[in-house]
């Protein structure tokens, strides 16, 4: 299959540099599959051969993300490479693969098998009263999932979130088990409820941080009022400290302060001579803001709480990494790509036309220099673009690739000839369709009639 491929992309126009023998493409040929063999043999999903993404989940919108791109002038050897992202918001959107039907939601959140790639995590919820003591509701789909987490709850602290999957209850593997049993199980066990989730490639992409509410005491700065206020405080997943003057307050008033944690110093602080009194300086600025708890047990809880969004943990999204593995590999050692050939860039910084070797694989477009290059240089997220055929200057077919937001950069591309302009068109439009913005994910599968339990 290989040496049939090296022979159909023979004809290709490669650059000067490019042409080789017959016995040089032989060559090529036999060390492509010994990397192949060699990654098979391995099985290592390695993050390098691209730009670091760090992505960070702020409380104004769902779609806020800070993120470094790197744009692709390629042309230049000592141009920075890497993959153009700005336009991939990794909390936004979700991986439907190819069931695109309307009929059907994305196979994040129905019953239609699961993807390979699943982080796993311990989410541990304390029992609390009333008749739905975790806060939760899960689907009757196998696996099972988590549909909704009520506000304030115990699950919502614990970091549990709508679209995980239930691997393990109480130490009991409930993948293949009805949703009733998991849920008897459930309610049978202690008060502390252990669960094992999953998120999949469709989820966020750093560890939930899990959220801490409750009243605390705060020693005023004020030079003329000098005490403790009685305060309502909010820890969030992002990591932010919010304070209001009550608790009816959350959600209907502005916070009257926000603070990050990350970085910040936290511990217990015996200088006021007052019990369960512990501080905080944050990173920014030179305040110190002391807090006195009710108990002992309360301010451990708000030291722990704290200790996690001061040392945040970060990770790229699934599909980042599997993405800037891909970047590691030979063009044919990605698998199923689903269009690959020859493709010219336009940089309009000078006006020049760029070629590149493109493969396409799950709405990301990788850039190579040439069929025999690694790795490869860099790449085009495509979640969101629009793709259309336009005339530009000189060119009669040109692949436009146009953004969601005018923020965004747009691109074109243009590949030997017309008929091959539309084949990349064609397989372009349907990789995009694998992505679905989360909120549409979301309202579909909420409209859809299943059976829940409440726990």
């Amino acid at each position: 299959d290989l040496k049939s491929e090296m022979n159909k992309t023979r004809k290709l126009p490669l650059k000067k540099d490019a042409r080789a023998s017959d016995s040089s493409q032989e060559d090529a040929i036999d060390q492509w599959a010994r990397r192949r063999k060699q990654f098979k043999d391995s099985k290592k999903c390695s993050s390098t051969g691209g730009s670091s993404i760090n992505s960070t989940i702020t409380e104004g919108s769902i779609n806020s993300e800070e993120a470094r791109s790197v744009d692709l002038g390629l042309y230049s050897e000592n141009a920075d490479r890497g993959f153009y992202t700005e336009n991939f918001h990794s909390a936004s959107w979700v991986f439907r693969g190819d069931d695109v039907s309307p009929d059907n939601s994305p196979r994040c959140l129905s019953k239609r098998p699961r993807p390979v790639a699943i982080r796993e995590r311990t989410v541990k919820i304390a029992k609390g009263t009333g008749n739905y003591p975790w806060g939760f509701r899960i689907q009757f789909s196998k696996p099972i999932l988590v549909t909704e987490v009520d506000t304030n709850s115990a699950a919502e602290e614990a970091g549990l979130q709508v679209g995980d999957i239930l691997i393990a209850v109480n130490g009991t593997d409930v993948t293949s088990m009805p949703h009733s049993e998991a849920a008897n199980l459930a309610r049978k066990g202690p008060d502390i409820l252990t669960m094992i989730v999953g998120s999949d490639i469709s989820r966020y992409p750093n560890t939930p941080k899990p959220t801490c509410r409750g009243y605390l005491h705060k020693r005023t700065q004020s030079a003329i009022l000098k005490g403790w206020r009685k305060r309502w405080f909010v820890l969030k997943h992002n990591g932010y400290l919010h304070y209001y003057k009550h608790k009816k307050d959350e959600g209907k008033c502005r916070p009257l302060e926000v603070t990050k944690l990350e970085g910040a110093e936290i511990g217990v602080d015996t200088s006021l001579g007052k019990p369960f009194v512990f501080k905080c300086i944050p990173q920014a600025g030179n305040r110190i803001f002391y807090f006195c708890a009710t108990s002992n047990q309360e301010m451990k809880r708000w030291l722990e709480a704290m200790d996690k969004a001061v040392h945040p943990i970060h990770q790229n999204h699934v599909w980042v990494d599997v993405t800037l593995h891909n970047t590691t590999l030979p063009p044919l050692a990605i698998k199923n790509p689903e269009c690959l050939g020859l493709l010219h860039q336009l940089d309009r910084s000078k006006d020049v036309w760029v070629q590149h070797y493109c493969i396409l694989k799950d709405g990301c477009l990788y850039f190579y220099a040439t069929l025999r290059s690694t790795p490869a240089q860099g790449g085009l997220y495509l979640q969101g673009y629009i793709v259309s055929e336009q005339s530009l200057g000189s060119k009669r077919s040109v692949i436009e690739l146009k953004p969601p937001s005018e923020e965004f950069k747009t691109f074109y591309l243009c590949a030997e000839n017309i008929n091959e302009n539309k084949r990349w068109i064609t397989a372009l439009k349907a990789s995009i369709n694998k992505w679905l913005p989360l909120h549409q994910a979301v309202q579909d599968f909420m409209n859809r009639p299943l059976e829940e339990t409440r726990m």
